[in-house]
Formats: structure tokens, sequence, C-alpha cells
């Protein structure tokens, strides 16, 4: 995928159309997760911020992909049947993630973020 300028950028070149849907999805649920974070465009993939990164996605040819950080351990029972590597959640467009289970991990992130922040005070 070429650079993207902003995430509807990114999200309208998305295909297929299966992809972009699981990708608007996390967006939305990200949002209302962590409705104060900023989104940007973040080494050329659709990224949030609040007091340091909180999630990332992205969509590749085989796979979608979540990128939350260190707080994926914090899930693995929950993550079962989804390929995970060290702070990274891979699913596939027709198999996306729950919405719960979604938010409840940028929720943990957000948590560490806001803790992170407090400590540096």
């Amino acid at each position: 995928m070429a650079a993207f300028r902003t995430v509807d950028d990114y999200l309208d070149a998305v295909e297929p159309d299966e992809a972009q849907q699981a990708l608007r999805d996390l967006r939305k649920w990200i949002r209302e997760a962590a409705p104060d974070a900023t989104e940007r465009i973040s080494y050329g993939i659709p990224t949030f911020s609040q007091h340091g990164m909180v999630a990332s996605f992205a969509a590749f040819k085989n796979h979608c992909s979540l990128f939350p950080g260190g707080v994926v351990g914090q899930f693995v029972d929950r993550l079962q049947g989804f390929e995970l590597a060290k702070g990274t959640v891979r699913f596939q467009p027709d198999r996306p993630l729950p919405k719960r289970l979604v938010q409840d991990i940028v929720e943990a992130r957000l948590k560490a973020n806001l803790a992170a922040a407090a400590e540096r005070r």
C-alpha cells in the first residue's frame, strides 16, 4: 500500500471489502474505548495515541492485525484461535476480533499508558 495522509485514505484503499469492514469496525471500537485518543497515520498505518501508543491496525495480503503492544499477554486466554506475536494479534477478516475483547485490550493499554504517564510526573 502507498503512503497515506489520513486514516480514511488508508481504509478506503483496503481490499477486499471484508478486510476494509473489519478494520472500520476496529477503528470504531477503539474510538469507543479511548474517546480522547488522537488518530493519525504512524509508520504507514492507522494509530491511536493517548499518553503513548494505544493501538494500531493494518491490513496485509493474507490477514489483518491489531497492534496493542505489550498488553497482548494479559488476554492470551481470550485470544485462543488467533495468531499472536509480541504486541500483535493477527486475524482473518472473515473471523474478526470480538468487539468486547478489542475494547478490553484498548482499555488495558490506555490504563498502562496513564500509569506510565503518572510515573513520569
